[in-house]
């Protein structure tokens, strides 16, 4: 293990992408320090990604960049401002309920930030917030996106965990509000303590039904979603393939702002985009694999349960393990390596599975803005025209609100198993 850390570690440093760092690592543990069936590796890669809810990722995606593309985000800033226009910080508010709202369709953080992010965060500056401040509101507020379903990473750690999707769909809305609400929380305060700007004139009718009209044609399809996959009508892979043709006949036919050079854009960007996470989830099932031969979970589980058998405090230990695993990789390549991990160890110790889920998940996507690897900092700073650096630092407030609020979630469990609860998941 010691060599395989060092492998890993310099295919990590000289710039690899994560994916082939797992894959190299894995390729030579097999070749040089196991005698296991060559064969073995083949099947091991196609068998992490032989499953059906898999589907739903490139079709969230595409969902996701059709709705872009047919201007539904403007109408959800629009009707952001309408709610919570007339809050002190009335851009910044704006800038974190539309998040919530777009959520709903994309389901991945990095889109959030790049979509809402090069509309608000021009308007921001332009309305005499700094570019640090609205690139890091902008950036801090997408990590909702993975968290309100529906959500990729939320499919990835069912693959690997078994647990229900629908479950973690529904145990996802609380804890995003919770994040929502802690971010308005900074936000009143800055504009407080800044005098941030807040919408003083009035809103006219027309301007108001009109937006409605707009918004509603948005808002519909996260609807449809929810109540279709909470009522058993689809799948969540089928309701990821309605979500590409309601995006379609909403985007050519009601809004009329679709045009079919968007829809084959759409297509080249999610075909990319899917085959990136499926060969990182492919590659990080091998890596797996030889954890599992070498026993690694189990020393872990060991090691945990002889340091400790509280539940309280292997939670405050797995919050602290997962920040910094957040830090340094991706997302879905911690949830497929850690997930499996501590799991077993939850369970023994009488944490209910869908609230260790949600905690992991929640922990694992604020790494999105935490700095060395947060991809959401790197995807807002050139929008912004700042530093990454700038970007980062103005982000660390809002970063710890998040943190306050997960360590709520972590503790008073009721919060996330309210709703799957209510929805007979549990």
């Amino acid at each position: 293990m010691s060599i395989l850390i060092l492998i890993f570690v310099l295919l990590l440093v000289i710039g690899l992408p994560i994916a082939f760092v797992l894959g190299g690592t894995s390729l030579f543990y097999f070749f040089f320090l196991s005698k296991v069936p060559m064969e073995m590796i083949g099947q091991k890669l196609y068998a992490g990604i032989d499953n059906f809810v898999l589907l739903a990722i490139p079709f969230f995606i595409l969902a996701g960049e059709l709705m872009n593309r047919s201007k539904i985000t403007d109408a959800l800033i629009e009707f952001s401002r309408i709610l919570v226009g007339k809050i002190p910080g009335a851009l910044a508010q704006v800038n974190i309920v539309a998040s919530v709202f777009f959520a709903g369709i994309t389901g991945a953080g990095v889109a959030d930030t790049a979509a809402l992010g090069s509309i608000l965060i021009p308007a921001m500056t332009k309305e005499g917030y700094t570019p640090e401040y609205s690139a890091a509101v902008t950036c801090t507020s997408s990590v909702i996106g993975p968290i309100i379903p529906p959500s990729i990473v939320m499919i990835i750690y069912a693959t690997c965990t078994g647990e229900s999707v629908g479950a973690l769909f529904a145990a996802g809305f609380i804890p995003g509000l919770m994040i929502a609400l802690a971010l308005m929380i900074m936000c009143f305060y800055y504009a407080i303590k800044q005098h941030h700007p807040r919408r003083t004139e009035k809103l006219t009718a027309k301007f108001v039904v009109t937006t409605l009209r707009k918004s509603t044609v948005a808002l519909l399809c996260p609807i449809i979603l929810i109540v279709g996959i909470f009522s058993g009508y689809f799948t969540p892979t089928e309701a990821a393939a309605i979500a590409c043709l309601y995006a379609i006949v909403a985007g050519m036919f009601i809004l009329k702002t679709l045009t079919l050079k968007d829809i084959w854009e759409s297509l080249k960007i999610s075909v990319v985009s899917g085959s990136v996470i499926l060969l990182l989830i492919s590659m990080a099932a091998l890596f797996a694999q030889v954890l599992s031969i070498e026993r690694v979970p189990a020393a872990i589980a060991t090691g945990i349960l002889a340091f400790t058998q509280n539940k309280y405090v292997f939670l405050l230990i797995m919050n602290g393990v997962l920040l910094i695993a957040g830090m340094l990789l991706d997302a879905g390549v911690n949830v497929m390596l850690i997930a499996p991990i501590l799991l077993p160890v939850a369970i023994r110790l009488g944490i209910t599975p869908l609230h260790f889920a949600l905690v992991l998940l929640v922990n694992l996507n604020i790494g999105l803005v935490t700095p060395p690897m947060g991809v959401c900092l790197f995807a807002a700073a050139p929008i912004a025209r700042v530093s990454f650096e700038k970007v980062a630092k103005a982000s660390l407030p809002f970063i710890a609100a998040e943190f306050v609020a997960l360590l709520i979630m972590t503790y008073v469990p009721e919060l996330i198993l309210f709703v799957p609860r209510l929805l007979g998941y549990l």
